[in-house]
């Protein structure tokens, strides 16, 4: 199981990232019910998140002028969070690492975990900056 001690160095990375964690349902639809641009990053301890989706958008948030805000769910840790956060994006497949923006509460981009994999982190920065340019 994984850990949910405070002193968690994933979850401390993703504070420092700027990210709110949702570990309820109702932290989730709190989140995405506010208006304007919501990022909705599905997260996971595997090597394509720590090697490639996190770095990526770390460095997205910290060189866009226009960012969201960023909310979060730990898949396989946070079940029912992670099952309201995909509740918000049906028609994508469940997968983890992937983000989901949301404007207003509509799906405007979709990050898969097969546009991660392999990838680096500024290529993932780049998608994500995209994202964050045209539509927050």
């Amino acid at each position: 199981m994984y850990p949910t001690e405070m002193t968690d160095p994933i979850r401390d990375e993703v504070r420092a990232m700027g990210m709110t964690e949702a570990t309820t349902p109702a932290a989730v639809t709190a989140a995405v019910s506010q208006p304007g641009a919501t990022l909705v990053f599905v997260n996971s301890i595997c090597g394509c998140a720590a090697g490639g989706a996190r770095p990526g958008l770390a460095k997205a948030l910290a060189d866009s002028p226009k960012k969201p805000r960023v909310v979060t769910v730990f898949a396989g840790v946070d079940r029912e969070a992670t099952a309201a956060a995909r509740g918000q994006f049906p028609e994508y497949p469940p997968s983890s690492p992937s983000a989901a923006l949301l404007k207003d509460g509509e799906v405007v981009w979709f990050l898969h975990r097969h546009q991660i994999e392999g990838r680096r982190p500024e290529q993932i920065a780049q998608a994500f900056q995209q994202a964050f340019a045209a539509h927050c």
